[in-house]
């Protein structure tokens, strides 16, 4: 078995690459746009565990990155039976203080080549009659808050998309998953490595180890979706209903302190 894991140089993405290796000795192909970690990351997880791991440096926030990620691994007839799509970012601030930039970058990266890459390396899954496709979404897709209102928008089309072509999929005997995480313990957050531990404590915020295995259990037991962490049910109701004036003295308060 091979997993294309993407974003696989750090965080979330580092810790679903080395699960596959260590609990289902799945040979893997790495993709991320930290060229030095994921280097290294390729070389101990095979020293590791003794699978293959090949390592593709490749900025995914491209419109072609899709078409040439795919064609890689065509050319070197690497086939893909578990696909992973994990690469993300996070920002939080105004939308009229964000680099255009910034937010197509973000758009690219969490929809369209999400998007293409389950329609290119889905089609041989399905043609093959097996495959699995995780997709991370977040708790932010029902989070329709100031501040993070690009990130929260493109983890609401992750979520969607992901359970629309999951009836598709299982036509053709392939399984799909979304991942729905509140809180994780990575530096996407910009949180001190106190509040980080804290929270962690406190069960606000799961571990990317935690995660990733769950969410694996998830995917290849065929579960429509993985929202890991009892408070996250219990939190998700409220995400609807918070009041519009306590979201705007909230946020004013936080571009104050900025």
């Amino acid at each position: 078995m091979r997993a294309l894991v993407t974003g696989a140089s750090s965080g979330i993405g580092l810790r679903y690459a080395e699960t596959l290796a260590r609990d289902y000795h799945a040979d893997l192909l790495l993709v991320s746009n930290q060229e030095q970690a994921l280097q290294e990351a390729a070389a101990r997880i095979s020293a590791t565990y003794g699978v293959q791991a090949d390592a593709l440096y490749m900025d995914l926030a491209q419109l072609e990155s899709a078409r040439k990620l795919y064609q890689y691994a065509c050319d070197r007839k690497l086939e893909i039976e578990v696909l992973v799509n994990d690469a993300g970012f996070f920002f939080f601030d105004e939308l009229v203080q964000v680099p255009l930039e910034k937010i197509e970058a973000m758009l690219l990266l969490h929809m369209v080549t999400l998007t293409d890459l389950t329609r290119l390396f889905g089609a041989d899954m399905c043609r093959r009659g097996h495959g699995y496709v995780l997709n991370m979404s977040s708790m932010s897709a029902w989070m329709p808050y100031a501040g993070i209102q690009v990130y929260n928008s493109t983890k609401a089309y992750v979520y969607n998309f992901t359970r629309s072509i999951r009836p598709e999929f299982r036509l053709h005997g392939v399984k799909v998953t979304v991942v729905t995480p509140g809180a994780v313990d990575t530096p996407l957050y910009g949180l001190s490595p106190k509040y980080r531990r804290l929270a962690v404590r406190l069960h606000v915020c799961v571990t990317p180890e935690k995660l990733a295995s769950r969410a694996l259990k998830a995917l290849f037991a065929g579960r429509k979706r993985c929202m890991p962490g009892l408070i996250n049910y219990l939190i998700k109701p409220f995400c609807y209903m918070l009041p519009d004036p306590l979201e705007y003295a909230i946020f004013k308060r936080i571009v104050e302190k900025k």
